[in-house]
């Protein structure tokens, strides 16, 4: 019975495979799997093939060499030969516009517009080699900023990987020489530091006059502190250096850490201990993450004390900063090191002993009011070319004297009256090609208190009071 059952079943399957329609769509379904592995075996044939062949580099728009790069694939490229100059034509472009005014206050504004690679795939040849660039933009966002992410993907032969150095070498000379002469000040924005605006010109450090030995004193610190990276490390000492300018407004505190810098050839790194939003975290994670060679500088570090007070009926009361972050920001477990840190301040008792003691800040410099060597030398800044017998000066000095401006009035005793050296370039800048129009106006510089809804007199000098 069961041999005629087996017989049965395989007079049916025979049966089946002798039908021509079954026949064939079995036929169908097997060329079918085979076209479909052969398919999914070429694509890892050449997925392989890709990644043993090539190699990537990816930059997101975050990293300081983004821009660079993109500098860089601007650059014409000359003597490429008819076949090469079509493969490596850029089509797609995108501009960045940069706006100047021209000589004289009524002339016409300069622009200037850079034209960099666009979005989506573009092909360029540096040296022997040839490189696959693309350019994306992703639909999500720096949260911080609100920009959206962007990488540039560079795409080579793996055999000519270590193009990619000297690229990236070429791209930051580039950047550099732009660069070059002045002084790039970052801006904390979010957790990032970002470029403030354009570079600008470096300050010489010959044009900031603060009181005799004052800055010379400072210059020959830091480049001492910069010499000794090895000295530090050998004691076991952090490697950072903190300075305290403190004096009235006007003494030009910010102008010298500017100047400074562009001594230095550093970029100033600022932060506002004042600015709504600024906490404890955000202030520690942003001294960690310092662009480098870039000087620090915290404004008003006086303002993280308002803290210590009652909060008001609204529940703030100014800084978010708190005197314990400040501090731990500056020397705590986790304060970044290779770093030179500048704190101003115009009240300086408002400031506790444990911000300014040793470790935290190792130098303290009072910036104050002008004096008669600050007076004289800006004299000679503004009027030296046509004052050559130097009598101008002498008869302004004599002027401020007369004026008791420095402290001590004709008769010798204290006046208690003095004025700053923005007032002084402030009068000087009112009389650009008259000496004895500054001279007549000195008056002008006496500090002065205006009431709400006063009249200034006519041909008055504004001066910090």
């Amino acid at each position: 019975m069961s041999t005629e059952s087996a017989s049965a079943s395989v007079f049916n399957i025979n049966a089946l495979f002798d039908n021509p329609l079954f026949a064939g769509g079995i036929g169908l379904a097997s060329l079918g799997a085979v076209a479909a592995f052969a398919r999914k075996g070429a694509i890892a044939t050449l997925g392989a093939a890709r990644r043993r062949l090539l190699v990537n580099v990816e930059i997101s728009k975050q990293d300081p060499a983004y821009p660079w790069v993109l500098a860089w694939l601007s650059q014409p490229r000359e003597n490429l030969g008819f076949i090469t100059s079509r493969l490596t034509r850029i089509h797609n472009l995108s501009v960045i516009t940069t706006t100047a005014s021209r000589t004289g206050a009524n002339g016409p504004a300069h622009a200037h517009f850079f034209l960099q690679p666009g979005y989506g795939r573009h092909i360029v040849k540096f040296g022997s080699t040839y490189i696959a660039v693309n350019r994306e933009k992703h639909n999500t966002a720096n949260m911080n900023t609100g920009e959206p992410h962007e990488i540039v993907q560079l795409t080579t032969l793996w055999a000519h990987r270590h193009v990619f150095e000297d690229v990236f070498s070429e791209a930051h000379r580039l950047a550099a020489k732009a660069n070059e002469g002045k002084t790039v000040v970052y801006s904390a924005r979010g957790m990032d530091w970002v470029p403030l605006g354009d570079p600008r010109k470096k300050r010489p450090l010959a044009s900031v006059i603060l009181d005799e030995g004052v800055k010379e004193a400072v210059v020959d610190d830091v480049k001492d502190f910069m010499e000794r990276q090895q000295w530090y490390v050998d004691r076991g000492i952090p490697y950072r250096r903190g300075y305290l300018l403190f004096g009235p407004p006007g003494s030009g505190k910010t102008s010298f850490i500017q100047a400074l810098a562009g001594e230095l050839d550093f970029s100033v790194a600022m932060i506002n201990l004042s600015e709504m939003g600024m906490t404890d975290d955000k202030l520690a994670y942003l001294l960690t993450k310092l662009p480098k060679r870039s000087l620090l500088l915290l404004e008003d570090a006086d303002a993280a004390f308002i803290n210590r007070r009652q909060r008001e009926s609204d529940g703030y009361n100014g800084a978010m900063v708190t005197f314990s972050g400040l501090l731990n920001a500056l020397d705590g477990v986790a304060a970044g090191e290779e770093r030179i840190a500048f704190l101003t301040t115009n009240h300086i008792d408002r400031l506790d002993p444990a911000l300014i003691r040793p470790g935290r800040v190792d130098l303290m410099l009072r910036i104050g009011e002008a004096t008669r060597f600050q007076a004289a030398r800006m004299w000679d800044r503004f009027y030296g070319d046509v004052d050559e017998d130097h009598s101008g000066r002498e008869r302004f000095l004599a002027r401020l004297d007369k004026l008791g401006l420095f402290g001590e009035g004709p008769d010798g005793k204290p006046s208690h009256r003095y004025t700053s050296t923005a007032a002084i370039q402030g009068l000087f800048l009112f009389n650009k090609n008259e000496m004895s129009g500054a001279i007549d106006m000195a008056e002008g510089l006496i500090p002065k208190k205006f009431e709400a809804g006063e009249a200034v007199p006519e041909g008055a000098i504004k001066t910090p009071a």
